[in-house]
């Protein structure tokens, strides 16, 4: 099951305490990193996570507090023995940016892959390097600059029940087979297929990660029905909604609507402004508009 970790919360600037926000997702000893700001490989040593397991890595847009860290943690993945290509997605836009992060960094014993996306269109596409059955899909957000949600949905396959096994005459040692995903057949002819001998479709886990953005109601069925939202609050202060929606920027109580409107089961909030000490002073607050929010510090971890 996918195991996720909030690398750090913070926006703008690292503080002492803070890092700066950053989603690693693992799926069966394989990792997604979104976002990549400065001091990011120190993060991953703080909270006991191998950057070795990286095998994707998701840009929301081109500002340093998202990008930084990018040099630094190539450097350090190539002195964990990496050979194999490790890629990276982003927004067009921000493609001149990276590459010339990327300049910095000299010889590296690997391959790094750049896909891009259009900068104004959804965008999905198949992570069969982490799990064949793993789709992320892309949401255009609004900021000062271009910049990308992201969701990853990982279908589940259906349970196998060997009630349905047992009728159809399979022997017990051909169920692995079956497990695997394969057909069979059986000494008098018949054609096992694995739907056979499953039950229903179970509902895929679906994870989105939205930051630096308007509180746009896009987003809504972007999120909907998400195991978790996390999502930027970048502070509780009501009277700095105007300031910050024209920085394109959203406030925690936002992101809880939000969370709320999209049926999402769980909500971790992210990407406080430095000037926010202590977020958890709304915490009562924002329960009251959405119960099952965390309002998250570095290092919060879940397992899906």
């Amino acid at each position: 099951m996918p195991e996720i970790c909030l690398l750090g919360t913070g926006g703008m600037l690292p503080l002492k305490d803070r890092f700066l926000t950053g989603l690693y997702a693992e799926y069966g000893g394989k990792a997604i990193l979104i976002d990549c700001g400065e001091g990011m490989q120190v993060a991953f040593g703080m909270h006991g996570l191998k950057m070795s397991k990286v095998e994707m890595i998701l840009i929301t847009h081109s500002h340093a507090d998202h990008v930084t860290g990018l040099p630094g943690l190539l450097l350090s993945i190539g002195n964990c023995s990496r050979t194999a290509p490790l890629d990276i997605y982003m927004p067009e836009s921000c493609e001149n940016a990276v590459k010339n992060l990327m300049s910095v960094c000299g010889y590296l014993p690997y391959e790094v892959v750049i896909h891009t996306f259009s900068d104004n269109e959804p965008f999905s596409f198949k992570a069969e390097k982490i799990d064949p059955m793993l789709t992320i899909n892309t949401i255009p957000l609004k900021h000062s600059v271009e910049c990308a949600g992201y969701n990853l949905i990982l279908e589940k396959k259906p349970v196998f029940d060997p009630n349905k096994a047992k009728a159809l005459g399979v022997p017990v040692q051909m169920w692995k087979k079956l497990h695997a995903g394969e057909s069979l057949t059986l000494d008098d002819g018949k054609i096992i297929s694995p739907d056979d001998v499953t039950g229903e479709k179970r509902p895929p886990v679906k994870i989105t990660y939205v930051t630096d953005t308007l509180p746009l109601p896009e987003i809504i069925p972007f999120a909907e029905n998400s195991e978790l939202f996390v999502c930027e609050g970048m502070y509780g202060d009501l009277s700095k909604k105007q300031s910050m929606n024209e920085k394109g920027h959203m406030l925690m109580q936002d992101a809880c609507e939000l969370a709320k409107k999209a049926n999402v089961k769980k909500l971790w909030l992210t990407h406080y402004s430095p000037a926010e000490k202590d977020p958890s002073v709304y915490e009562e607050e924002l329960k009251n508009i959405f119960p099952n929010v965390a309002v998250s510090t570095d290092g919060i971890k879940l397992n899906i």
